[in-house]
């Protein structure tokens, strides 16, 4: 995020319209955390078999969520006058048979071992890959001319496979930094100087904060992308045939005879100096995938707006609906229910939708509630939305997105992602206020949430968004960030992330309320929500504001 005098400087309310309604009274808190609490009850529950995209589990959610539209007395805003939107994707899941990680030098090769010492990824083209080459490493992977960053200055990757690490380099500002964090962005250029393929190390920091063995075994879980208008698959890098992830632990195979040893590259690392370099050897990749068609669902509905001149217009809010299905089991527990990720966010984003519904005929523009499907997979139904819209796609004004939002306590705050990239800044300060919570800056930049959730896919389309989350100061007291950094280190993305976790609901009912207001004062504005002057993204994708 930006300096805090910068992201957090509030616009002028002259374009805003009266506020929608006033602050809950404690009964009507009350009722809203009672609503909230029943749609988690039943989206993590284990009837639901964590509803991984494309299985029985999430098209039980989808019906939930589009018959709680039709309570609402929602109008439908899917394909041919349903509340859905099917998302076309081919599946694809590992094959241990076939899998291989080998680096030969001085006569002799190291083989790895599949799981604990590396994974594959899925090749969507083929379904299996096979090649022999040298290896070069390239730091982190990221050519940022604009910065005066090149992480393959002074090597040549055409036949080679590329090694990099995870990130962007420290010291770029946040938002150039999420940017070049993306691996759809490090892949592109790594194709683009002709590597043949990638393999990407871990490091320690990231070990630190999400440890090899908490994921590895999850190995079977099959990887998706979206099919196009054609049935090809998009985002698969075809010149990068053969791409693995390796643990850290086992980086000395890589760095073997390398003009820096694995010490110095850490440190290189960890002081923001890494530079590109050959590495000894060749390395040998291999790795097979059963390829298979799937399915899976967005549910929508809408909220109309009244006013003849702007009710063709969408203020559109998110939440992923998806999980992660049945997997490796741990401390004997196989489903990943996904309470926190993401069954409260669809729980809030159900009851900000149900506010918005009372006061519709109040409403200029209108609202889409969309809950999307395989977020989880690379925001495959977010990105199948804004590729093809079940409305124009110019009437799309902004993205309100819910993930995560983490309400373990009643909060005193609110963490914003991403308000400071446009005139959403002011309307998300004026929401916050008037639930009496003030906004935290991001705590943690480095997790690059911004370009991590559903919100990305509309903000590459020029759709400015926001993205708010429970904060870290707990009215009670205590130390709300370590209760987020425990829960992203021991339970995020594992069976544990159940009804057993910490939940608030109030704190769950005042971000409803706050999205509900963001929402509705955006659709009731005279006009539509504009990136700032100069703004990274709204540069690189949108219309920046007038000066």
């Amino acid at each position: 995020m930006l300096a805090a005098a910068a992201a957090f400087s509030l616009l002028s309310a002259a374009s805003a319209a009266p506020a929608p309604a006033p602050q809950k009274t404690d009964a009507e808190l009350s009722r809203s955390a009672a609503r909230i609490e029943a749609h988690v009850r039943f989206l993590a529950d284990d009837l639901l078999e964590g509803r991984e995209a494309g299985t029985r589990g999430h098209d039980l959610a989808a019906l939930y969520v589009a018959t709680q539209f039709r309570l609402m007395g929602l109008e439908p805003a899917g394909e041919n006058g349903t509340f859905f939107q099917t998302v076309p994707m081919r599946s694809g899941t590992l094959l241990r048979d076939g899998a291989r990680l080998a680096v030969a030098r001085d006569g002799g090769a190291t083989e790895l071992v599949f799981e604990e010492d590396f994974l594959p990824s899925v090749n969507f083209d083929t379904g299996e890959c096979a090649l022999e080459a040298p290896m070069v490493f390239v730091g982190q992977g990221v050519y940022a001319p604009e910065l005066d960053h090149d992480d393959f200055a002074g090597v040549d990757l055409r036949g080679k496979v590329a090694v990099l690490l995870a990130n962007a380099p420290a010291r770029f500002p946040n938002d150039q930094r999420a940017f070049h964090a993306s691996g759809l962005e490090k892949l592109r250029e790594l194709e683009r100087r002709g590597a043949v393929g990638a393999l990407f190390l871990g490091d320690p920091e990231n070990e630190a904060r999400r440890a090899w063995h908490l994921n590895a075994p999850n190995w079977a879980r099959p990887g998706m992308r979206l099919l196009d208008r054609d049935g090809r698959p998009r985002d698969t890098f075809p010149g990068l045939g053969c791409r693995a992830s390796m643990r850290m632990q086992r980086a000395e195979v890589i760095f073997a005879g390398a003009p820096y040893a694995t010490d110095e590259v850490w440190t290189m690392l960890a002081e923001g100096r890494l530079r590109a370099f050959d590495l000894k050897g060749t390395i040998a990749m291999a790795s097979r995938a059963r390829l298979e068609p799937v399915a899976s669902r967005n549910v929508l509905a809408r909220v109309p707006g009244r006013d003849p001149r702007l009710a063709g217009e969408h203020v559109v809010l998110t939440a992923h609906l998806d999980h992660l299905g049945i997997g490796a089991p741990r401390d004997g527990d196989a489903i990943y229910n996904g309470a926190h990720d993401n069954a409260v966010g669809i729980a809030i984003m159900l009851e900000a939708g149900q506010q918005l519904a009372r006061e519709s005929a109040g409403l200029r523009r209108s609202v889409l509630l969309l809950a999307t499907t395989a977020e989880e997979k690379g925001l495959l139904g977010a990105e199948h939305f804004v590729a093809q819209p079940t409305v124009p796609a110019d009437s799309i004004v902004a993205n309100v997105n819910l993930d995560m939002p983490l309400p373990f306590a009643d909060l005193l705050d609110v963490v914003p992602v991403g308000i400071e990239h446009s005139t959403l800044d002011g309307v998300a300060h004026r929401a916050v206020a008037r639930a009496g919570l003030v906004l935290t800056p991001d705590p943690l930049p480095h997790e690059v949430t911004f370009v991590r959730s559903d919100q990305y896919p509309f903000v590459r389309a020029g759709v400015p968004a926001v993205y708010l989350k429970s904060g870290i100061r707990p009215r009670a007291g205590g130390d709300g960030l370590a209760a987020v950094k425990a829960f992203r280190s021991n339970v995020y993305h594992l069976p544990q992330d159940d009804l057993s976790q910490p939940f608030d609901w109030f704190a769950a009912a005042r971000l409803a309320q706050v999205n509900h207001w963001i929402a509705a004062e955006v659709a009731n504005a005279a006009g539509r929500p504009a990136w700032k002057p100069g703004n990274f993204f709204g540069t690189k994708f949108g219309v920046a504001a007038d000066q």
